[in-house]
């Protein structure tokens, strides 16, 4: 078994790049359109992969719309796809995304397909033997991951919950987890009425049970909280082209630096350089670096 296990969705992303993004009832004229592998679970795994890291995803891909197509694409991307289970009557998760010319932001909506119908009994199986890490999102059912989660702790293996994208359910998820990844409105969702200021968030979030917090917050850097305090980290600067799965960038990367002890600080510059890297290319997993890339732009001056 890999050192690190990543239990997460897999959909089919179509993408429109347009001039901007469309107001309320507004059609746009877009530039161009392409379709490619996706959701938070595949890219987090692709991005770990490039970087280095062996690493299994623990997934539910149905059959129907060209599933087994998307389990192919990530075996040749170096991610152990035996756990994935493969329904033959189910379809796979689809993301609709339109990314705005002017700034690289985005809006996606998805559907949850097969990955809304993982039972706990896929995770309630797995052998953990060997497992270092172990990353999930909140694009599969709640009651999966908290089983997940609960063997983790059982078996010695450290938790990651990127709690993306929000639901209401994380908040009981939070003792169970040893890193706890937010952006600002995932944050501010998960503690309605605190504090805007990031420091803060982050230091809330640290009472809510987590061992520890990353507070992402893009263009202007990161914040960590764990026991020893709570640091501000700036981000590299670049120009800003496609941000989409510029967070699971973030998350594969800074899984694969802890799964290979890096000291923390190390580690974030690590996943810092690696996510600046995604938002200046077009694409989601076309974007995404590999370790000599990262290497390369961390030695390159300021």
């Amino acid at each position: 078994m890999p050192d690190l296990l990543i239990l997460g969705s897999v959909n089919r992303d179509l993408i429109v790049h347009a001039p901007r993004l469309p107001l309320a009832g507004e059609t746009l004229r877009g530039q161009r359109f392409s379709s490619c592998i996706g959701g938070k679970g595949a890219n987090q795994a692709v991005a770990a992969a490039r970087l280095g890291a062996q690493v299994a995803l623990v997934a539910r891909v149905g059959q129907r719309e060209g599933g087994a197509e998307l389990v192919a694409q990530l075996a040749r991307e170096g991610v152990a796809t035996e756990l994935i289970a493969q329904p033959a009557d189910e379809t796979p998760g689809v993301a609709l995304i339109v990314v705005g010319a002017e700034d690289g932001e985005n809006q996606i909506v998805t559907v949850a397909g097969s990955n809304g119908a993982m039972p706990t009994e896929q995770v309630a199986s797995l052998a953990l033997t060997g497992v270092r890490w172990i990353v999930a999102q909140q694009e599969l059912p709640p009651a999966t991951i908290a089983c997940a989660f609960e063997r983790a702790r059982a078996a010695g293996a450290r938790t990651v919950l990127n709690a993306a994208p929000f639901r209401a359910e994380a908040v009981s998820l939070l003792p169970l987890v040893d890193l706890l990844v937010v952006n600002a409105l995932e944050a501010q969702a998960l503690l309605p009425g605190s504090e805007a200021e990031p420091e803060a968030l982050a230091q809330a979030l640290l009472q809510r049970g987590p061992r520890s917090v990353l507070l992402s917050l893009g263009a202007e850097g990161l914040v960590w909280a764990d026991a020893d305090g709570c640091r501000r980290q700036a981000a590299r600067k670049v120009k800003a082209v496609d941000t989409v799965g510029a967070g699971d960038t973030l998350v594969g990367a800074l899984v694969t630096a802890l799964c290979e002890g890096q000291p923390i600080d190390q580690a974030l510059a690590f996943a810092q350089a690696a996510a600046a890297l995604a938002v200046s290319h077009t694409g989601v997993q076309d974007a995404m670096p590999t370790r000599a890339e990262v290497i390369k732009f961390l030695e390159t001056p300021t």
